[in-house]
């Protein structure tokens, strides 16, 4: 009877483990257009960290790991104005983990990977998580909050 049970046990979990991660990678229209909108403003962001704010929206809070208070959408602007001047953004990959979307909000639970080169020629390799908090303003999904940052390797 006890073998029967872990039996059980183990082909249920693996059951709900594989239909779980099969379930994660099938979109909704919603899904699909939010996540649409991520990719469009990470590759602005890689051409014209600047005009990447035109997603920001005036309300926009966020706390990236590295700050240790949230900040407002004027002090994210004063952080990339001067970071990028350190260097360029050359390319990213970006994969979601989860989004969630409920009428004219959501939530994009993502990785990054992102590669820097600085003024002297050397590339710059950061990976992270990042969730991005979006409201549907006008047709466009806007950025209304956002946390997150690199993993380093100890995390």
């Amino acid at each position: 009877m006890l073998k029967k049970a872990k039996f059980f046990t183990i082909v249920l979990f693996a059951i709900l483990f594989l239909s779980g991660n099969s379930f994660a990678q099938q979109w909704s229209a919603e899904q699909k257009e939010v996540w649409a909108g991520v990719q469009k403003y990470w590759e602005i962001n890689n051409n014209d960290p600047v005009a990447y704010f035109k997603y920001f929206d005036e309300s926009y809070i966020g706390w990236s790991y590295q700050n240790e208070t949230p900040g407002t959408k004027e002090e994210a602007l004063k952080a990339i104005k001067y970071f990028s001047t350190k260097g360029k953004q050359q390319f990213n990959n970006i994969t979601p983990a989860k989004i969630w979307v409920n009428g004219d909000f959501a939530f994009v639970h993502y990785y990054f990977t992102q590669v820097s080169e600085t003024n002297d020629g050397k590339p710059v390799t950061e990976k992270g998580r990042w969730t991005d908090i979006l409201m549907k303003k006008n047709g466009t999904w806007m950025i209304i909050g956002d946390h997150g940052g690199t993993i380093k390797n100890e995390d």
